[in-house]
């Protein structure tokens, strides 16, 4: 069943609780902010531009931030970016009851929102190998992935029981209250400060010595590579739509098929992480990638071809299984193949690949769907999916034989320049056999 060992850290077992109230906080500002802006413009549109205004923000913040988190405390710095996004979650519940009906206030406001949120997502990922041992941290990571699989559940059915009762302001300012349970959490943890001591400055040349860092250590290229293929080439969300109506029967205005598919993802997701129990203890993480996006591409084929609303549920929740399980070892590897002081930097670009692939995926499905039909541009997408990731081990097979190093990787106090810190990390080059790589 689930692995809670995590838990018993006290530390990460009250961060995760809070975890728990802020993903419901977050989804029901996730429903509003569309909401909001299709009822003031009456255009998919304009709804389709909060997605366009929070990627830059998301992106730019996430990898700043992630330089600026290995150079400060990080206990401080989630202080600062969880409370930035309850202040622009309470401004977003003013401009509501003041019935300002300004697409632009809106925009702008999502826009600072997500970017405090890219700096925060950077640095909370630094935090958890700081607080729980290298062997825990896929417990840790499934459990973390739990929360916000739940949240995509339970938060918009939620919402949209509140909304006929309370209305959307009241949903902005259910967000902020629930930050508050975070900054409690974080305000408990222990002070996170820089584990080397160094330049307090961040800057470009800071943030390219985190992408130069990519250059030595291949396994971090090709896990980023791994989550790139499955989001871009088999991520068919943007379909669902199109898909509900015109192979499951949807009326124009949407209808039981659509909820069906939406949540059918963060279902098989959350089912996976009950039985976290089964695949935490698992030492081959590169195997366990490769497997994890193959599946993915193979559930996602099943549902391309499907024409049983209950058949492409399933397939759909057994890539939402699939996924969670990636989605728990490229986070595992982009922790424990890093040092501490280019964790952050490392979490910066995980941000942007995070945020990237499935905007990337979403428009090459779209007009996938539109010249080929849905059924062969989910099924094809799926179909090269697995093709692209078996290239991918092809040309680096010690990524299938990648496992964890023995011992947690330190910082190297007397290295002048981070990057020369990877000669203590694991690599791509062949080893001996009764050598972990």
């Amino acid at each position: 069943m689930v692995d809670v060992r995590p838990l018993r850290v006290r530390p990460y077992g009250r961060l995760w609780a809070s975890t728990v109230v802020t993903a419901m906080g977050s989804a029901l500002t996730a429903v509003a902010v569309p909401l909001q802006i299709y009822q003031i413009t009456g255009s998919s549109t304009y709804v389709g531009l909060a997605g366009l205004a929070a990627l830059g923000p998301l992106v730019v913040c996430g990898l700043w931030g992630g330089a600026v988190t290995d150079v400060v405390d990080r206990r401080r710095m989630m202080l600062v970016t969880n409370s930035g996004i309850a202040l622009t979650s309470t401004v977003l519940w003013v401009q509501a009851v003041l019935g300002l009906r300004s697409v632009a206030v809106l925009l702008g406001l999502v826009a600072v929102q997500q970017g405090l949120f890219g700096a925060n997502t950077a640095v909370r990922g630094a935090v958890v190998p700081r607080l729980v041992p290298a062997e825990l941290l896929p417990a840790a990571n499934t459990l973390q992935s739990s929360v916000v699989y739940a949240g995509g559940i339970a938060g918009p059915l939620l919402a949209g029981a509140l909304l006929s009762v309370i209305g959307i302001g009241t949903l902005y300012l259910g967000e902020a209250a629930a930050l508050c349970v975070t900054l409690w959490a974080v305000w408990k943890l222990p002070p996170l400060p820089p584990l080397r001591e160094g330049a307090r400055r961040v800057g470009p040349r800071e943030i390219g010595v985190g992408l130069g860092y990519l250059r030595t250590r291949p396994i971090l290229l090709v896990t980023y590579l791994a989550d790139l293929i499955a989001m871009l080439f088999a991520n068919p969300v943007a379909l669902f739509p199109q898909v509900a109506r015109e192979t499951f029967g949807d009326p124009p205005g949407g209808g039981f098929a659509i909820g069906v598919l939406y949540a059918a993802l963060p279902a098989g997701a959350l089912c996976a992480a009950l039985l976290s129990g089964t695949f935490t203890g698992l030492r081959r993480h590169g195997a366990v990638i490769t497997a994890a996006v193959g599946g993915w591409g193979l559930a996602v084929t099943a549902f391309g071809f499907s024409r049983d609303l209950v058949l492409a549920a399933l397939f759909l929740t057994l890539a939402g299984a699939a996924v969670i399980v990636l989605s728990v070892f490229r986070r595992t590897v982009l922790q424990e193949a890093v040092t501490d002081v280019m964790r952050g930097r490392m979490q910066g670009v995980d941000v942007i690949v995070a945020a990237g692939g499935p905007q990337l995926g979403a428009l090459a499905h779209g007009t996938a769907g539109a010249a080929l039909g849905t059924t062969w541009a989910i099924s094809g997408g799926g179909i090269l999916a697995v093709a692209a990731m078996l290239a991918t081990v092809l040309v680096f097979p010690a990524f299938w034989r990648y496992r964890p190093p023995p011992d947690p990787i330190s910082p190297d106090p007397v290295s002048p320049d981070p990057v020369s810190a990877a000669a203590n990390a694991p690599s791509l080059s062949p080893k001996p056999a009764d050598q972990p790589i």
